[in-house]
């Protein structure tokens, strides 16, 4: 019988220890906040919905040789996944201005960057997650100058893969914010974990511009999960 003592338990997920040595379970979550908490809603099935969502891009960045701490999804709302030591940073890609940049640098939403852009954001609540540069991580020892070069080159690498996949699928992948770890199993090793999914992407209709993610809950545009459900069919997922 396993274990359903709770480890870790964030916004939107929360960690139980896993079958094996250096396996956790990832558990998703029904809430909904923005904000930092500031504003919190419940949505029936939504952790449903992240959960394949995540699942399936966490395999196909597998298949472009992007390590990741995610191993299978083993049912609606759970994920097995390696053991990380999480570097408590959000690693987040802009490719058009959204959200926080363009409200902070009175810029223009719906501006196309020349090329994508890597911002760096400290985790921590109480604080709103400040935005911090390249020498704070390196001089707080949150990673070393070896481990933020490979995760600037994987965020740069997942960036032109989820492009891809979703101007496949008529979907523009606006921006989007990471989490990395160092596995258990092996510290020397940096893995991409957390999850990816509408979440944690700005994603818009390619046609119109509609909103397709948690900016949906923030501005009140509509169903939270009417557009979640729109990515999990464009993206071919049934659950």
């Amino acid at each position: 019988m396993r274990s359903s003592k709770t480890l870790y338990e964030g916004k939107a997920k929360k960690i139980i220890k896993g079958p094996k040595k250096n396996t956790l379970i990832q558990i998703f979550k029904d809430d909904a906040t923005a904000y930092n908490k500031k504003k919190h809603k419940i949505f029936k099935g939504k952790g449903v919905l992240n959960n394949h969502i995540s699942a399936y891009i966490m395999h196909y960045l597998k298949s472009k040789r992007i390590p990741t701490h995610f191993e299978e999804k083993l049912n609606d709302r759970e994920q097995l996944i390696k053991k990380c030591e999480i570097i408590p940073i959000e690693f987040v890609v802009r490719n058009i201005t959204a959200g926080s940049i363009a409200k902070k640098l009175g810029i223009k939403e719906g501006l196309k960057l020349k090329k994508p852009l890597l911002e760096y954001y400290y985790k921590e609540d109480s604080l709103d997650d400040p935005m911090i540069s390249r020498d704070h991580l390196i001089t707080f020892g949150w990673a070393t100058n070896s481990e933020l070069k490979k995760i600037d080159k994987m965020s740069l690498q997942i960036n032109k893969h989820l492009r891809n996949l979703f101007l496949k699928k008529n979907i523009i992948l606006v921006d989007f914010k990471i989490e990395f770890g160092r596995l258990s199993s092996n510290p020397k090793k940096i893995v991409l974990a957390d999850e990816i999914s509408p979440d944690s992407c700005r994603l818009w209709d390619k046609k119109t511009n509609k909103k397709l993610d948690k900016d949906v809950f923030r501005r009140n545009l509509g169903s939270l999960l009417s557009a979640y459900e729109e990515v999990a069919s464009r993206l071919g997922i049934v659950h």
